[in-house]
């Protein structure tokens, strides 16, 4: 079964799919439908729906309070140098590549197979020889050129 998380995601998508990429809904209604709290709402919004991921929230708490999520439209190579200097920059955590790596996988810049790769290089466990305050640094450049290798290839 899947994680709660993971149905209010596909939820969300889908909603916004049916209505071109925007979509406005009540943060309490939603964790009604899913028998949730407010929270879990807001952990999907901030893990799931960034501006890493290419989303842009805007949200009004309060009794008439909302959620607005956009898809965020833009070039690939715009988006790309965004990535590498804005998102990665010299250091990045594990979670954070992670994520940036997902957003690549959705926007079908690499394959699964290169996702699950990327991920596996940059894991904590491939790292374990690393000192773990070099590692972020380290997981930074190792993206930078995954992702330009992966690019390059198509």
């Amino acid at each position: 079964m899947s994680k709660l998380s993971d149905i209010i995601e596909k939820f969300i998508k889908e909603l916004m799919e049916e209505n071109n990429q925007f979509i406005e809904i009540q943060r309490n209604i939603l964790a009604q439908q899913f028998d949730c709290s407010p929270s879990q709402i807001n952990y999907v919004l901030t893990t799931r729906f960034n501006n890493d991921r290419g989303y842009v929230v805007e949200s009004r708490r309060g009794g008439g309070g909302y959620i607005r999520i956009f898809k965020v439209q833009t070039s690939f190579d715009k988006e790309l140098k965004r990535i590498l200097n804005e998102s990665i920059g010299d250091s990045i955590t594990l979670n954070k590549a992670y994520d940036l790596i997902h957003a690549l996988y959705e926007r079908e810049a690499i394959t699964l197979n290169e996702k699950r790769i990327m991920q596996s290089t940059l894991s904590d466990r491939a790292l374990n020889r690393v000192a773990y305050e070099d590692r972020n640094k380290l997981r930074a450049d190792i993206l930078k050129e995954m992702i330009l290798v992966s690019v390059e290839n198509d």
